[in-house]
């Protein structure tokens, strides 16, 4: 009978073992499962650094870009140029450096022959009509109540462009 008791406490021990056993599984996976159900909040970091981005991937970046690029007008040869002006090579380099010197002290010019007619249309001695000549380009202006009329004419090749632009007009009530 004794025996039969220990037989019996001892059955009762091993399924008292894989009860504990089982809990402390469970106990391990659920511990394991809510530790990676836990993430910090997600944040942006931007690539392009034009946008905020790591600096050294600048180069990368614009090396993508360039083999992405399809090919433009300004890129064939137009034939009168002696090659392509990308790249500076070829016999073309000189030719785009001297046109890209050349637009630029035309877009100086005609720069200066803006700020000429606005100083004689807004200056500190206003005019009402008048006529400013430069070279081949004459610009005539005349001011009304309510607009200015600019007449460009090119003597060059005879092109006419008129513009009318609408004049602030501002009253106060006394």
């Amino acid at each position: 009978m004794l025996r039969e008791h220990a037989e019996q406490l001892l059955a009762e021990g091993k399924k008292m073992v894989r009860k504990i056993g089982v809990v402390c599984w469970a106990v391990l996976i659920f511990a394991a499962a809510s530790h990676t159900a836990t993430a910090g909040d997600l944040v942006y970091t931007p690539v392009n650094p034009s946008f905020g981005g790591n600096p050294l991937n600048s180069s990368h970046l614009f090396a993508i870009a360039n083999a992405q690029r399809d090919a433009t007008a300004s890129d064939a040869d137009d034939g009168l140029s002696g090659g392509s002006s990308i790249g500076g090579g070829g016999g073309g380099a000189g030719n785009s450096q001297a046109d890209l010197f050349v637009s630029q002290l035309q877009g100086r010019l005609l720069s200066a022959l803006a700020s000429q007619v606005t100083e004689a249309i807004f200056g500190e001695n206003p005019q009402d009509s008048g006529t400013v000549t430069f070279g081949d380009t004459s610009v005539t202006f005349s001011r009304t109540l309510d607009s200015i009329r600019l007449t460009i004419v090119n003597g060059a090749d005879g092109t006419v462009t008129d513009i009318v632009v609408p004049q602030l007009v501002t009253s106060s009530l006394n």
